[in-house]
């Protein structure tokens, strides 16, 4: 059993320091108080080990200085990367269409979505997504048909885009 008591005296009593040095390590105070938090949940999951160690709080320091070093390395193969492949061409907005079947999507229950998205995006037959969603066959068929119920209601009540009547006008 952990000494909750105990983690939380040492927190109190380090993690100002502690929040000092992830700021001065890797300069930027949003990415120290994610590195100065994950330090603190690794010592929590191995606090034996910290509690036994010589300097805890040096402990913490390193693990704080090798997740900075892992984050500036993650994001120097980034840029290298991007340096290669250039960066991303530039996105186009959705079309109209889109926006209205994602608003009719969102109407719709969760497991709806997940069902018509699985069976339709994914081809993936009822017998899978039963399986993937650990439901029952019937569960599947269900929520397709009333997926694709829900979604001729919601798009039914969305306003035409014929442009024949937009001429008129």
């Amino acid at each position: 059993m952990r000494d909750a008591e105990g983690f939380d005296e040492f927190y109190r009593a380090t993690s100002a320091r502690l929040m000092r040095f992830g700021y001065a390590v890797c300069g930027d105070l949003t990415e120290a108080q994610d590195l100065v938090q994950e330090a603190y949940t690794r010592a929590w999951q191995h606090w034996r080990a910290v509690t036994d160690h010589p300097n805890p709080e040096g402990w913490l320091r390193l693990v704080v200085t090798r997740l900075a070093t892992d984050r500036q390395r993650r994001i120097g193969r980034w840029r290298a990367a991007l340096l290669r492949v250039g960066p991303p061409g530039t996105a186009r907005p959705p079309s109209e269409d889109t926006v209205v079947l994602v608003a009719a999507l969102r109407r719709l229950p969760v497991a709806h979505r997940q069902a018509l998205a699985l069976h339709y995006l994914f081809d993936l037959p009822i017998s899978e997504i039963a399986a993937e969603t650990g439901v029952a066959e019937g569960t599947v068929k269900s929520w397709l048909s009333r997926g694709r119920m829900g979604l001729a209601a919601a798009l039914g009540d969305a306003p035409s885009h014929d442009l024949a009547k937009e001429s008129e006008r």
